[in-house]
């Protein structure tokens, strides 16, 4: 049996960078509230000329971020669906762990759904927070967040031309067309599938390449646009904020919680067994917010543990670690449902139904990627399927430093449930201590 190959991590140059990148957007977050906040009292040199140009420079890094997308997704898709149809030849083992990452993803994605609405219905956004902080990014336009009758979502499955669907940001039909182009290059002979696929993952590679480069401009383009909220709401935008992330991150440990009887159930271990079991990978995931720095950790607790043959652990958690995220729809579908009901947008079931679908499908191809990439080229497709406007994602970039913690401990308790429950299948005794 042939083991999926697991991605190479970054080197840590660029995850030391990509850490103190988090620290420096987060501060030019707090410094262009404060700096709009001052503006605001105070006055600046220039007046309307000075503020434009901020404006601007704000707006062109958002579009910089924006054009990356189509490419980006589309390429991650195609080389995603190629990897999954790899690993489903590996043997009835992977087959086994592949079923139950569908699963798992398609249920996650209906939680995702339930607890955002939910957590928005018990704790909802402060209207006056909300406004003032609504007034200070560019304004959305027009025919964003229309509501759309159901059958127009069922014609949007199959776009007629793909290219113009590409151009006017109909993402869903380009991702249905990604899937379907992913999975008819497994049908072609090696020596027509092997370039094809490499030169997706190259357009892929180079698309992350652009992104971290738009990215070392981030304190910019975040201070810009954070200047001209702080304009509007002042620092009383910084309340709105802090009750985005603990939306989000109050999702994220709600699905974190249900790993634990989903293990006890299906994975027939003790409750108490399985949470001592998982902790120090949890710790680890915390530290380093990296699921695949976390695997190491994560093979030893699931063979020492949870019983788990080192076979079956270093298969599925590998596996897991390149094409298994459970927290991307649970966390990615809360920021677009934030969105929505900051924005006061009341999507259709269509639409709902675009987002989940979408969520489910990019999961596939976000996976490994670093949060600051992962956040925008994740999120923007489901925020256009739902027909929410994109401007808040920026400033929400700033703040992904926390819920990304989370987002990494959950990923890893899930595939250390996933190993545990696939076991199962390979005759491991029950254990119940």
């Amino acid at each position: 049996m042939t083991q999926t190959p697991v991605p190479v991590p970054p080197p840590n140059r660029m995850r030391a960078l990509l850490s103190s990148l988090s620290v420096r957007v987060l501060a030019a977050l707090a410094l262009g509230l404060a700096a709009g906040a001052a503006v605001q009292v105070w006055g600046v040199p220039g007046g309307a000329g000075t503020t434009g140009m901020i404006d601007a420079v704000g707006q062109l890094w958002l579009n910089a971020l924006r054009m990356t997308i189509v490419p980006l997704v589309f390429s991650l898709l195609v080389v995603g669906i190629a990897t999954i149809s790899d690993a489903a030849h590996t043997g009835r083992l992977a087959r086994r762990a592949l079923v139950w990452f569908g699963v798992l993803i398609a249920a996650a994605s209906v939680y995702a759904v339930l607890a955002a609405y939910g957590l928005l219905a018990l704790w909802p956004i402060d209207a006056e927070g909300g406004a003032r902080l609504l007034a200070g990014i560019p304004p959305a336009p027009d025919n964003i967040g229309a509501v759309a009758p159901f059958s127009e979502f069922v014609k949007t499955i199959a776009p007629a031309n793909v290219v113009r669907a590409a151009a006017e940001d109909a993402i869903l039909g380009l991702v249905v067309f990604a899937v379907f182009f992913g999975f008819a290059l497994t049908r072609l002979p090696a020596r027509l599938k092997v370039p094809l696929v490499t030169l997706f993952e190259a357009v892929s590679e180079a698309m992350i390449i652009v992104v971290r480069w738009v990215l070392l401009a981030a304190p910019v383009g975040v201070f810009a646009l954070a200047m001209g909220v702080g304009l509007s709401a002042g620092v009383s935008a910084a309340g709105t904020l802090a009750h985005y992330v603990s939306i989000v991150s109050l999702s994220v440990i709600g699905m974190i919680l249900l790993c634990y009887p989903l293990a006890v159930v299906a994975g027939r271990v003790g409750l108490a067994k399985f949470a001592r079991a998982v902790a120090p990978a949890q710790v680890v995931a915390v530290s380093t917010q990296s699921s695949l720095a976390s695997l190491p950790v994560m093979v030893e607790r699931a063979v020492d543990e949870l019983d788990v043959s080192r076979q079956t652990a270093g298969l599925v958690l590998p596996l897991a670690v390149a094409l298994f995220r459970m927290t991307s729809p649970v966390a990615n579908l809360a920021v677009v449902i934030y969105c929505a009901h900051l924005f006061g947008l009341e999507p259709s079931l269509g639409q709902i139904g675009a987002a989940m679908l979408t969520a489910i499908l990019i999961s596939i191809g976000s996976v490994g990627l670093p949060g600051q990439i992962s956040f925008f080229a994740s999120v923007a497709p489901i925020c256009i399927a739902m027909g929410v406007p994109l401007e808040m994602l920026p400033l929400l970039l700033a703040v992904e430093v926390i819920p990304d913690i989370f987002r990494t401990v959950g990923n890893v308790t899930a595939d250390l449930t996933v190993a545990r429950i696939v076991s199962q299948g390979e005759g491991v005794a029950v254990s119940v201590e």
